[in-house]
């Protein structure tokens, strides 16, 4: 038996405390209009595309006087999305009998807490949220359980040489900056936080206008405005005067290196500054991250593949995998590549990789920035696959851009890219850069930063 889904959640900046180093989910919408011509079917396709588009239902957003947004989805779906009231018991019992889902998570910018219900039980959830948000308990023994968990979480954090490698990059290209700082945070911090810190961080950020409701399924947007305004209308302060500004977070070219020669593998990044969620050249630099694209050793196709990247890779055995990476915050980013690869062919991997870097900023096809376009049009709609990331989707686009972007909008955004707003977008944030680096594991053969720094102009064979 299965029952269609949709979500609710409340998600609210993080005030840049942490966020793990890939970016949280790119930004979602966009159709694939464009279609694989078989025969005379092309036509039939574009056509059933635009109509799939035309059928996206509205998202709502109403702004509560508190300066809280209130967004929402109604899809027709049957589904929607320990405290003073509740106990931690009594609250599993609520939510297990309601059949519901309730979870909370953290990035670098955001923290969302985030129930699933059957939409006839949009209001108790909606109840829950509120209440778990304004008077949780944060009892002693509750703080002294989680931070048991948090030592944990950083225990197996430290097991994944990817998140490692991520925590690594965003320490040294943002070096003394919120950003630079990892999510759980240093192990003297999780052992001596108490009550008093958390409900101080509580009544500091968690103010109306820093707060989104966002809902996306069997969901009224006239109820849950209602909801919203009987719960959160007049508890919910706002700022007194402007919402503070973000501190900047200035990004430095540097590098870490942890060697360690017992490893069998080397683990690097190495990543340029990008821009923000909201700057005009995040789409172009969405469209050339899709250019470079990612490989593993289980991949078929060899010298078939589509990245130029993953040809040469394949052909030289050069890694054992390679990933593309394109992370947004509020004011900057990061554009760049992980990689694992064999200890003797770490110079080979990073100096071809270099080449692909400047291929972009000179060479590149109307050819390939098409096939580009069209994956990235494809990923980003089949993120959308379900009420869920739709939800997701709809609270973190009304709090990076205090709008949800309708998809044929983000859809023509993309079908203007061409391949010279490419070489000229990446020759402005690639070409002659600074790049920050990391890299742990045998890395004896990765060249010292300055012979890297000066490959990041035209390379010659």
């Amino acid at each position: 038996m299965a029952a269609a889904a949709a979500a609710g959640s409340l998600l609210l900046p993080a005030v840049r405390r942490r966020l793990w180093g890939f970016t949280e989910k790119f930004l979602v919408g966009g159709a694939a209009r464009r279609s694989l011509y078989f025969g005379g079917n092309k036509l039939r396709s574009t056509q059933a595309a635009t109509q799939v588009v035309l059928n996206v239902p509205e998202t709502r957003v109403t702004r509560l006087e508190n300066g809280l947004r209130v967004a929402s989805e109604d899809s027709g779906l049957s589904t929607c999305t320990g405290t003073k009231k509740r106990s931690q018991l009594d609250l599993e019992l609520e939510i297990e009998n309601m059949g519901a889902h309730l979870n909370a998570y953290t990035s670098r910018e955001q923290t969302v807490y985030y129930a699933k219900a059957f939409s006839k039980d949009l209001p108790r959830a909606v109840e829950i949220l509120a209440d778990i948000i304004q008077n949780s308990t944060l009892g002693e023994a509750e703080i002294e359980r989680e931070r048991g968990v948090i030592l944990r979480e950083m225990q197996e954090v430290e097991t994944n040489l990817q998140e490692v490698v991520f925590d690594y990059l965003h320490a040294t290209a943002y070096q003394n900056t919120a950003l630079g700082r990892t999510i759980l945070g240093p192990t003297e911090n999780i052992k001596s936080i108490n009550r008093k810190d958390l409900v101080d961080y509580i009544t500091t950020h968690y103010k109306g206008p820093r707060i989104v409701l966002a809902a996306a399924g069997g969901v009224s947007h006239d109820e849950l405005l209602e909801l919203a305004k009987f719960h959160f209308g007049d508890t919910l302060s706002t700022h007194k005067g402007e919402i503070p500004a973000l501190p900047p977070c200035k990004f430095t070219g540097s590098e870490i290196r942890v060697r360690d020669d017992k490893m069998p593998l080397a683990h690097l990044a190495v990543a340029v500054e990008a821009v923000g969620w909201a700057h005009p050249d995040t789409i172009c630099l969405m469209v050339a991250n899709t250019l470079i694209g990612n490989w593993d050793r289980s991949f078929g196709g060899g010298m078939n593949l589509s990245s130029k990247l993953a040809q040469l890779t394949c052909h030289g055995n050069l890694c054992h995998s390679f990933q593309s990476f394109n992370t947004s915050y509020t004011d900057t980013g990061l554009w760049g590549i992980y990689m694992v690869c064999e200890p003797a062919t770490v110079a080979d991997m990073l100096h071809t990789v270099q080449k692909e870097w400047i291929r972009l900023c000179t060479s590149v096809t109307e050819s390939e920035v098409a096939r580009a376009k069209n994956l990235l049009k494809t990923n980003m709609l089949l993120q959308l696959d379900g009420s869920t990331p739709i939800c997701e989707d709809i609270g973190r686009q009304m709090l990076c851009y205090n709008r949800r972007i309708p998809i044929p909008e983000l859809e023509a955004r993309v079908d203007a890219v061409n391949a010279e707003t490419i070489r000229e977008v990446c020759t402005k944030y690639i070409y002659d850069k600074s790049p920050a680096i990391a890299a742990v594991g045998p890395i004896e053969q990765l060249p010292d930063f300055n012979r890297i720094r000066s490959n990041m102009c035209w390379l010659r064979d």
